[in-house]
């Protein structure tokens, strides 16, 4: 099927009306561009629910903090097309952002981002209206967004299911991410070690040793690799509220660390 690249919002519409007076189911894509195959898992899986599906391509400024990597951000597209979608997204006078609450206020990202769930709810909901997809797909990688962006239709009446998909990995088992990019060879080697951790830490809580201690230990092991650690956490895996023990509910294991300029992060379940 061929591809068609639409700029506009109208011309987004004009499509998607004609679509859905075929009848045709649609599924949502939103990146920032520099796809890879964790990308193309997402779009895969899109094309195994729904016979239209719309991948958007927008680095979006509203979830960058000043300090963050906004202008670096891996780039495939032009920087006019990237001025343009900007204007499309967010054109002179727009003043209105939506507070993203529950799990994005779970002290994870949130607590080093505070500005980041924001911006992502603004410009998701924003896809979601001018798409009216059937689906939208999120990767699990980004655990605390996917259940922030699960509860965003539920509490805007938005008639769309939010579809996680399973974390794509290389073979050493580093999660993919457009700013693995950034690591320098010695950094590269050592980024896998994050998965290791977590994969060990959720076999211990599985077989019932103590989480606070488990994770005390995977968090050591994630220093010595030589990474400045934000958090290792247990959390209840669809409320984000932190756990003790493998009888408070199913869990999730999140991690973020800083390797040189590069701040990954990952997860698992117990």
């Amino acid at each position: 099927m061929a591809i068609r690249v639409v700029r506009t919002v109208s011309a987004l519409r004009r499509a998607v009306s004609r679509w859905r007076a075929a009848g045709e189911r649609i599924a949502l894509v939103p990146t920032m561009g520099a796809l890879h195959t964790g990308h193309l898992s997402l779009v895969r899986a899109a094309q195994r629910r729904a016979r239209r599906v719309i991948v958007s391509i927008f680095v979006n400024p509203a979830q960058f903090a000043p300090h963050e990597d906004f202008a670096s951000y891996p780039r495939s597209l032009g920087a006019d097309l990237s001025a343009l979608a900007v204007a499309v997204m967010y054109p002179p006078g727009f003043a209105t952002r939506i507070v993203a609450e529950g799990p994005a206020t779970a002290g994870l990202e949130d607590k080093f981002r505070p500005h980041f769930f924001s911006g992502v709810a603004t410009v998701v909901a924003k896809l979601l209206i001018q798409c009216t997809p059937d689906f939208a797909m999120f990767g699990e990688k980004d655990y605390q967004q996917l259940k922030m962006v699960t509860r965003l239709p539920k509490d805007l009446d938005l008639p769309v299911k939010i579809v996680g998909v399973a974390t794509v990995r290389e073979r050493d088992g580093l999660a993919l991410s457009s700013r693995n990019s950034y690591l320098s060879p010695s950094e590269r080697a050592a980024a896998p070690t994050l998965y290791r951790v977590l994969k060990d830490c959720a076999g211990k809580i599985a077989r019932g040793e103590l989480p606070a201690r488990v994770l005390d230990e995977g968090s050591a092991a994630i220093e010595r690799a030589g990474f400045a650690l934000d958090y290792l956490e247990a959390r209840h895996a669809e409320t984000l509220k932190p756990i003790e023990s493998v009888k408070d509910g199913p869990i999730r294991l999140l991690v973020a660390a800083r390797i040189g300029k590069t701040r990954l992060i990952d997860n698992v379940a117990v």
